[in-house]
């Protein structure tokens, strides 16, 4: 591979979105049922320097634990991911990764956890811009008051995610 950005459709039961990776790992988990132009806007911003070519091959592993993970045979993923942030961000997503599967954590949680407890709205717009959804589990943060909170990938995905993990 080369500095290309691959795409591909991931189709699951109910669940369908775009997916893409570069060489590095996988890049961007779409919304469901969102349009390709949305994959195409990100890409332009992300890697504005790089073609976007569909190719099933190259997202093949990524599909495949992701169907495992939708079928309730998969805690973890072991692909690896080429996601690109400010400092902070990347700072939230890495603590996101640490949320337990089946377990939910609020946004001050997080907030707590980067020691920066009076930022949880900062917290929250670094949660929003996760641009690999599922994979990072930004679905496992919730409200301080235990309710669901906004997620990309809508509150529908983000609670059928929390039940297929057991909690909710």
């Amino acid at each position: 591979m080369n500095n290309n950005v691959y795409w591909s459709f991931f189709e699951d039961e109910d669940w369908r979105f775009f997916l893409a990776a570069t060489s590095k790992g996988l890049c961007y988990v779409g919304s469901p049922n969102a349009p390709f132009a949305n994959l195409q806007t990100w890409a332009k911003r992300r890697f504005f320097d790089r073609e976007l070519i569909e190719d099933h091959t190259v997202l093949k592993p990524y599909k495949a634990e992701l169907s495992e993970y939708f079928k309730g045979s998969r805690k973890s993923f072991t692909f690896p991911v080429d996601i690109h942030g400010t400092a902070f961000q990347q700072e939230v997503w890495n603590t996101l990764n640490q949320i337990p599967y089946g377990q939910t954590y609020t946004y001050s949680q997080i907030a707590e956890m980067v020691k920066r407890p009076a930022a949880v709205r900062a917290v929250g717009t670094a949660i929003g811009a996760n641009p690999v959804l599922i994979t990072v589990p930004c679905h496992r943060v919730i409200g301080k008051d235990g309710k669901l909170t906004g997620y990309r990938g809508g509150l529908e995905m983000k609670q059928f995610l929390l039940n297929l993990e057991g909690n909710k």
